[in-house]
């Protein structure tokens, strides 16, 4: 099987459960944001990227169960939903280069980023974290990201389905 085979089961399988709380299913959701990166213009490998960044999500739900929860992690623990950027790229690592994994791996930390330079967020990163985060290799990348991914849950948009994204996703791991 293909990776974009297993990416596209994962779609159809998980992906077509709730989104903790959302009005769009994940799978769902990460089509519109891999929808609205094809829109602006995005480079292929950003758009797999926007497409792909909660993967993670649909990762966990296989072992762990439900996502989301009352509650999350207790204090001072770090739920796996925390790590899903971590995860999600070290997986999709198997088929993609750091184009498409890397701005995965940082679009959690970008929404920190974001809180920091953009007033319309809440817990930003101090100075030293947004000079840091600013000169991580694909840190634009994932704040692009970032922005499609909060744009990515509107009930009244019908995003592609996975079929319109298979071609970009199996040229982009035959690289």
């Amino acid at each position: 099987m293909t990776g974009t085979e297993t990416i596209g089961e994962l779609f159809a399988g998980p992906g077509a459960r709730d989104y903790l709380g959302e009005p769009v299913s994940i799978g769902e959701h990460m089509r519109q944001a891999g929808a609205l990166a094809e829109a602006a213009g995005a480079p292929p490998g950003l758009v797999a990227a926007a497409l792909l960044h909660d993967v993670g999500h649909l990762l966990g739900r296989q072992v762990d169960g439900p996502l989301g929860g009352p509650g999350g992690a207790p204090p001072g623990k770090t739920s796996p939903e925390d790590r899903h950027g971590e995860s999600g790229a070290g997986w999709l690592s198997q088929w993609f280069g750091p184009e498409v994994t890397e701005p995965v791996r940082l679009h959690v930390a970008a929404k920190r980023y974001l809180c920091a330079v953009d007033p319309g967020y809440f817990g930003p990163m101090n100075a030293a974290e947004v000079a840091a985060f600013g000169a991580v290799p694909y840190s634009a990348d994932a704040v692009a990201v970032r922005r499609w991914d909060d744009q990515a849950k509107d009930p009244g948009t019908a995003p592609p389905p996975f079929a319109h994204f298979a071609p970009l996703l199996a040229a982009l791991a035959a690289r």
